[in-house]
């Protein structure tokens, strides 16, 4: 494999997924420790799809105060939690368990007619997530898109206005599936750390566009990429 490209943004490359993933739970796992010796207690944003599971495993066996960790999303499907679909599903199954399921998740959906009138709730419960957060771990579509920052979608210039107020905005987009709910760009840089987990040559290889000029609205990623406060770092193995 090829490896990934001279880049501005921080990197930290790995031989394999598992030991990326130890690497990153230990990275992670440091941030939370850190947020509850600062506050009292910590917390995370992640992400969703099939790459962050083997760091999920990781993670959850972190010996930490799981107690005083708050866990959401940085997006969500608006599908209920029993969704194969669902993110928060996905995160429940795979990193709260064990001694990491005395952590709090407050989930991104609420039963509601519609995603604008479930957000007031959503957003009112996330207010127990002691800010700015302790980490905030993003993924990358092959499309560019990151979060729910999707090409084309209905919201998108809102959603990466920094002056955009609020957390939460609603995303409907061709390549989105079902319609979706996104932090903000705004809300989703107040971390102490900022990270993009990517596998695979063919996500080296978008991520290699999204570097290159263009406009951000073509790969949203790129809306990430080009921050120096907080500067991402990228998790990336073959």
């Amino acid at each position: 494999m090829t490896p990934l490209p001279e880049i501005a943004p921080r990197r930290e490359n790995f031989p394999d997924a598992e030991t990326l993933a130890e690497a990153l739970a230990t990275k992670v796992a440091t941030a939370l420790t850190e947020g509850i010796k600062a506050r009292g207690r910590a917390s995370i944003l992640l992400s969703g799809g099939s790459t962050p599971k083997r760091f999920f495993a990781a993670l959850s066996r972190r010996p930490l105060d799981w107690s005083n960790v708050g866990v959401s999303l940085v997006d969500e499907r608006w599908v209920p939690p029993t969704s194969d679909r669902s993110n928060g599903a996905l995160v429940k199954e795979n990193l709260l368990a064990g001694p990491a399921a005395a952590a709090t998740l407050v989930p991104l959906y609420v039963r509601a007619e519609n995603i604008e009138d479930g957000l007031r709730q959503v957003t009112k419960n996330l207010g127990n997530l002691p800010r700015p957060f302790d980490a905030v771990i993003l993924g990358m579509g092959n499309d560019g898109h990151t979060a729910s920052f999707f090409p084309g979608g209905d919201n998108l210039t809102a959603a990466l206005d920094p002056a955009t107020q609020g957390e939460l905005i609603p995303m409907r987009a061709p390549g989105a599936g079902e319609p979706r709910v996104t932090f903000t760009l705004a809300r989703l840089l107040e971390t102490r750390n900022l990270i993009l987990h990517i596998q695979g040559q063919e996500k080296a290889d978008t991520l290699k566009r999204a570097l290159g000029s263009g406009a951000v609205s073509d790969m949203p990623v790129r809306a990430v990429l080009r921050q120096t406060d907080p500067a991402p770092v990228i998790y990336w193995c073959p």
